[in-house]
């Protein structure tokens, strides 16, 4: 198929071979024909003689005369090509010549394919995407110029801007970055080096750029990358794919700065979200866990006494492990599975309170939605997590929770105790399968169980190592004195009995990106990414990028 482009205009060709034209065609015309049936140049010179002119005819009715002729003389199968006339608008050239560049490529290409030898198709492969990445960036850059206002003032949100200048700046797309003039204003009766007195041009605003140029669907899918690896593992995925060519410092700006403006607008954000979460009409029930998780954090080394030895670090570090919070809010269907989980993270020293104040507000949404659903307390025997959520959701929900203990631990505890007591693994497995069995089944377990360890004279004591007096005070604190093991009622009732969402939160949001090997992480940066992992672990991304990259974007009005 051979492709026409020509300029809206004046008619330019952009493509096509340079041939000599007989005499009564005007050049253009000629070229435009030859363009368009490259294979029998003679055949069309032959029509072009001894066509009549007629009345009033020029070389350019000749031209559009004899197109439907040459048609019919040149050859079919192999020979002429059906004609597509791209009309090429002049903002868009640019766009048109890397068409025509890519076209020619594809043709040369085909024309090495011949003889039936084995190709390198991954170099053809490469190859395509190079030349649809050199049209992409240009087709940016015709549109970013028309973002441009080259006038004396403009009104951005109710102020008036001055013009001050007009420069080139970069724009960063996914396949590399593009140069535009565009003009920089400055608030009126500001100046510069003041707070108010910072440039901006309507390109980077009604674009909502993100930083310095960095585009949005570019910045998004940039800190989405650093969310799942490190910056230089982000860099090598993004250079395997052929996008995003920038280097692993650039990954990490633009990471933190789409982190920082989540963490910023966190509590309207995550407003919006919750409101368009919609409830499955098999949730019968939803959860609430929290847990903590170690991460190595980056803190100030204090220097020894003296003069510091010579090439010893000015500013020394070490890396100490602090404990962070994980927090899930799970819908779960009548047995108690789990269908959908909010996933939440918060860095050592960082707002704990905030984010269980969070989850009391997302449980309370969803609660509105479907007032019949059951609500859930369900964590670990970790007092200082029974006493967070104890403190945000009895005030808000009254009686109105159902409050239990991960059943998984405190088998944990009662196998170590069965191991004590019995003499071979084999009769200590079947006394835990024996108490697991009473604890499904009867509400009185918990109890019963109590008893039977402290009937047994085996308690050893306060002091490490001592398991049997570890399960009588798991089981005194959790199971007689706040009925917080009453697991046969909770099946009865459908809920959920184990803590795995927020376990699995605590891996999957902290231990598998935050505890790589010789990581170590400050507060405010460490929550950026925290930030960003929770959101797309939670299945939330899209919609929640969306909001937080939204504001940028802002209307620019000539004055």
């Amino acid at each position: 198929m051979s492709i026409l482009i020509r300029g809206e205009s004046v008619g330019e060709t952009v493509t096509g071979p340079e041939y000599d034209y007989p005499a009564g065609a005007e050049k253009e015309d000629w070229h435009n024909m030859t363009a368009r049936f490259p294979h029998d140049e003679h055949a069309l010179e032959e029509l072009l003689r001894n066509s009549p002119d007629g009345c009033g005819s020029h070389a350019g009715q000749i031209f559009e005369n004899l197109i439907e002729q040459a048609v019919e003389v040149l050859p079919n199968a192999g020979g002429a090509m059906p004609k597509m006339v791209i009309e090429v608008p002049d903002q868009f050239v640019e766009v048109g010549k890397a068409m025509a560049e890519h076209l020619a490529m594809l043709q040369r290409t085909v024309d090495r394919l011949g003889g039936g030898k084995a190709v390198d198709y991954a170099a053809v492969e490469a190859a395509i995407a190079e030349g649809a990445s050199r049209t992409e960036l240009a087709a940016h850059g015709a549109i970013l110029k028309r973002l441009d206002m080259d006038v004396p003032a403009v009104v951005i949100g109710g102020a008036r801007y001055t013009r001050v200048g007009r420069c080139e700046g970069a724009y960063h797309t996914m396949v590399g970055s593009v140069s535009v003039e565009r003009s920089l204003y400055r608030q009126s009766g500001e100046r510069g080096g003041q707070p108010g007195g910072r440039v901006v041009d309507a390109v980077s605003l009604r674009a909502g750029v993100v930083g310095d140029g960095w585009l949005p669907r570019t910045a998004r899918a940039m800190s989405y990358a650093v969310q799942q690896g490190t910056s230089r593992e982000a860099q090598a995925t993004a250079q395997e794919f052929g996008r995003l060519p920038y280097a692993r410092a650039s990954f990490e700006r633009v990471a933190h700065l789409v982190g920082a403006l989540a963490v910023a607008d966190r509590q309207d954000i995550e407003d919006a979200l919750i409101d368009a979460v919609e409830v499955p009409e098999e949730a019968a029930s939803v959860s609430v866990s929290l847990d903590r998780v170690s991460v190595p954090m980056e803190e100030p080394r204090p220097r020894s006494a003296g003069r510091p030895k010579k090439g010893a670090p000015k500013r020394p570090v070490e890396r100490n492990f602090r404990m962070a919070y994980c927090g899930t809010v799970t819908l779960h269907d009548q047995n108690g599975v789990g269908a959908y989980t909010i996933r939440y993270g918060c860095m050592p020293e960082g707002d704990v309170l905030g984010l269980r104040d969070r989850m009391v507000a997302d449980v309370a949404t969803l609660r509105s939605k479907r007032p019949d659903q059951k609500i859930e307390m369900l964590c670990d025997g970790a007092p200082e997590m029974w006493n967070l959520l104890e403190a945000g959701f009895t005030p808000k929900f009254g009686d109105d929770l159902h409050r239990l203990v991960d059943l998984y631990h405190l088998t944990e505890k009662l196998g170590a105790v069965a191991n004590v007591l019995e003499d071979s693994a084999a009769a200590a497995g079947e006394r835990l399968g024996g108490w697991k069995k009473t604890l499904l089944h009867r509400s009185s377990a918990a109890t019963d169980i109590l008893k039977e360890l402290i009937a047994s004279g085996r308690d050893e004591g306060v002091g490490t190592d001592h398991p049997v007096h570890e399960a009588i005070t798991y089981l005194q604190s959790h199971g007689c004195e706040t009925d917080r093991m009453n697991y046969a009622r909770a099946r009865r009732l459908g809920l959920a009995l184990g803590t795995g969402n927020v376990e699995a939160t605590c891996k999957s949001l902290f231990e598998m990106r935050m505890k790589r090997c010789g990581a170590r992480w400050k507060k405010d940066t460490g929550q950026h990414i925290v930030q960003l992992r929770a959101l797309a672990l939670s299945d939330r991304w899209e919609p929640a990028i969306e909001l937080t990259l939204r504001p940028l974007r802002k209307a620019v009005r000539a004055a």
